[in-house]
């Protein structure tokens, strides 16, 4: 992907400037690809399962192993007989929960920090942008492992770590913008009136850089997905019987040679899944930037 969040400025979205953001996204083939596939995706997880005759704990045992294509389940099945398409999609509805849910915490989170540090500097935004540096200090895959292995894993706790690892680069990103509008004669002129600091940052400065709040939250999106394969996988993550798309490869891994489809799927959707909202975020970033159209 080229450049980063923090290359979009902050902007505000009067329906002119809405109108030639979405006719540059809409150009944005791979942005427009990325959209249709995590649409799919999501209606394949939410309604797929009630259409299969099988459920995601259902055993077959006179057909483990199933190759794609060669019986009664088109995905095939694993050493328990179980579908694997069902699973695959029952694991999606985890898997994507997490996403989403790690997503909207995260960025809240990360709003909050970067609105307060931003507006207020001094030694409050000294003291918050030295958290988000001691936070990142850790690598994210280690400090993930740590804080799961510490409490019972589920969906929750899971999703709520995920979030709490994923929030510094908002924070950084809004309290950037935040101190480049800060001056501005919009943000003057409220504070000369009375306003107050509530008003000024949740009315004049949020709405002015939700650009590329909009484009970092996509991003977790894919991050949260990946990041719970990545602990799911380590084992640490979502358990079974359960299944989530790290999980299931997990369980695959011996598996490599006599069923190889147990592990090339999951880790296909997962591929899928990431590029797609990784394309999204990609394409969000050209569209919303003002300065012109740089979109594929």
């Amino acid at each position: 992907m080229s450049g980063t969040v923090a290359d979009i400025p902050a902007a505000s979205f009067p329906p002119a400037r809405s109108t030639r953001a979405a006719t540059r996204f809409l150009r944005h083939r791979l942005a427009v690809a990325g959209v249709v596939v995590v649409v799919l995706l999501i209606a394949a997880c939410a309604i797929g399962p009630m259409l299969s005759p099988y459920g995601p704990l259902t055993i077959d045992l006179r057909r483990r192993f199933q190759a794609p294509l060669a019986g009664p389940h088109w995905l095939g099945s694993d050493q328990l007989g179980r579908d694997l398409l069902v699973r695959l999609l029952m694991a999606g509805r985890i898997s994507l929960t997490v996403g989403f849910v790690a997503m909207g915490i995260s960025t809240a989170v990360g709003v909050l920090v970067g609105l307060l540090a931003g507006f207020y500097r001094g030694w409050i935004g000294t003291a918050l942008m030295r958290l988000v540096d001691a936070v990142l200090c850790f690598p994210s895959i280690f400090l993930l492992l740590t804080l799961a292995a510490l409490v019972s894993p589920s969906l929750a706790t899971i999703t709520l770590i995920i979030a709490l690892t994923a929030w510094m680069e908002v924070a950084r990103v809004v309290q950037g913008q935040v101190i480049a509008l800060r001056e501005r004669d919009f943000a003057v002129a409220a504070e000369a009136i009375g306003a107050s600091d509530g008003y000024i940052m949740l009315r004049e400065l949020l709405p002015n850089i939700m650009a590329p709040i909009i484009v970092a939250a996509t991003l977790n999106v894919a991050r949260a997905i990946l990041a719970e394969s990545y602990i799911s996988y380590l084992g640490y993550g979502i358990q079974p019987p359960t299944a989530s798309w790290g999980n299931m490869l997990n369980n695959a891994q011996e598996y490599l040679e006599s069923a190889p489809w147990l592990a090339l799927l999951p880790g296909a959707v997962i591929t899928l899944a990431v590029t797609s909202f990784n394309f999204i975020g990609d394409g969000l970033r050209d569209a919303l930037d003002p300065r012109g159209d740089r979109s594929a």
